[in-house]
């Protein structure tokens, strides 16, 4: 019988909304440095060869793959690199085409099948995992992101609900306050999560990075730049190299005129395509480095090339927000921008597409995310005075 492994909860649940993945990079020359490894002493490396080794040997052990693709997929997100990503799809494959793998097995399918934004078949795996293990907690929580991502808040609502017996506190409330914050119950969704937090969040440490990066954005939306702030830095001393944690407060930094701080901020992490994608815009609104600039916008047009070649549209919002300011090319940006949200629909996703169309003076184009605004009581400054600015064209 296969072992129950413990895949924590947040792990599961960030891997949808940033972009982590990076097209392959071509080399100058061949005295390049490409990437310093990691040293293979390093106890985490060294228990990863040696399950890979064990694996090699037994590639049809379920219960040995889902413990090495666990580990890859944690140290992809500790490392923000999304090569383990790769390799922890690799480890699964024996069953990735499978109808029916171990249920362990299913769940981590369906969170590399959510990070690259496959969300349908994501979904497949994971109703037929709540069918048949209704207690499932992790499987629940990473359904609640899908739904919410593409839009489904009734369905990430009910998903959530389930996780109140089943899992802990601030699991749950992160869940519903995720979805009930973007559709009519922000003011409500904030406090309910801030007094939850502070009272459990000292037992619930791996959790305490996602419930602070979702309280940050709801002080965003409302404006509030001094809480949003002190949330995210907050966050950020809990989990420093989270991806999706860095761009959020890049794009706050940006929003505020602060192009310094986000350059220094995301410095370091430029192999992920949507943080080189902020990095190059605050070296344009810096205007100092304008060799720097040429390489950064060079560098994603290759990926962005490269993805398109694949017929990936993983990267179809951080496109049109490269198209929209790096290359004021508003008409190609309002196009990605609308197919990106036939596919999802968060907050970042309403925002491209009204910037795109407010760009191409296209008011009509922005209508779908108007009507959504307002269907569902989508609060947020930045989408208002997006739409106040789309009223006033003439």
């Amino acid at each position: 019988m296969m072992m129950k492994y413990r895949i924590p909860l947040a792990a599961l649940v960030m891997l949808s909304s940033a972009c982590i993945h990076a097209a392959p990079y071509i080399p100058r020359s061949g005295n390049e440095v490409l990437e310093t490894l990691p040293a293979r002493a390093n106890a985490r490396q060294l228990e990863l060869v040696a399950l890979r080794r064990q694996l090699d040997g037994r590639p049809s052990d379920a219960e040995l793959a889902s413990s090495l693709a666990q580990r890859y997929i944690a140290l992809g997100r500790a490392e923000t690199d999304p090569r383990y990503f790769g390799y922890a799809q690799a480890a699964l494959s024996p069953w990735w085409r499978s109808a029916a793998p171990p249920t362990e097995v299913r769940l981590l399918r369906a969170t590399l099948l959510q990070s690259t934004h496959r969300f349908g078949a994501a979904l497949q795996d994971l109703d037929a995992i709540v069918a048949s293990e209704p207690r499932n907690a992790q499987a629940w929580l990473t359904r609640a992101t899908v739904q919410t991502v593409t839009g489904d808040y009734a369905g990430a609502t009910a998903s959530c609900a389930r996780l109140s017996t089943i899992a802990e506190t601030l699991a749950a409330v992160t869940c519903l306050a995720n979805t009930a914050s973007i559709s009519g119950r922000l003011a409500t969704s904030e406090r309910l999560l801030a007094t939850t937090l502070e009272r459990n969040g000292d037992s619930s440490a791996e959790l305490k990075p996602w419930s602070l990066t979702l309280l940050a954005e709801m002080a965003v939306r409302r404006g509030d730049t001094t809480a949003a702030e002190a949330r995210f830095r907050s966050a950020l001393a809990a989990s420093p190299r989270d991806s999706y944690l860095l761009g959020a407060y890049a794009d706050f930094l940006l929003d505020r005129k602060r192009p310094q701080e986000a350059a220094d901020l995301l410095a370091p992490h430029r192999r992920i395509d949507a943080l080189l994608l902020r990095y190059a815009i605050a070296l344009k609104r810096m205007n100092s480095d304008p060799a720097g600039l040429r390489t950064s916008i060079g560098e994603l047009r290759a990926r962005f090339d490269a993805a398109v070649q694949r017929g990936d549209s993983v990267h179809e919002r951080e496109h049109a927000r490269f198209e929209l300011e790096l290359m004021q090319d508003g008409r190609k940006a309002l196009a990605l921008a609308q197919s990106n949200w036939q596919v999802q629909k968060e907050v970042a996703d309403m925002r491209i597409l009204l910037e795109a169309a407010l760009h191409a003076r296209n008011r009509a184009a922005a209508a779908p995310v108007l009507q959504w605004l307002d269907r569902h009581g989508v609060e947020d400054v930045t989408l208002a005075s997006l739409r106040r600015q789309l009223g006033a064209l003439s």
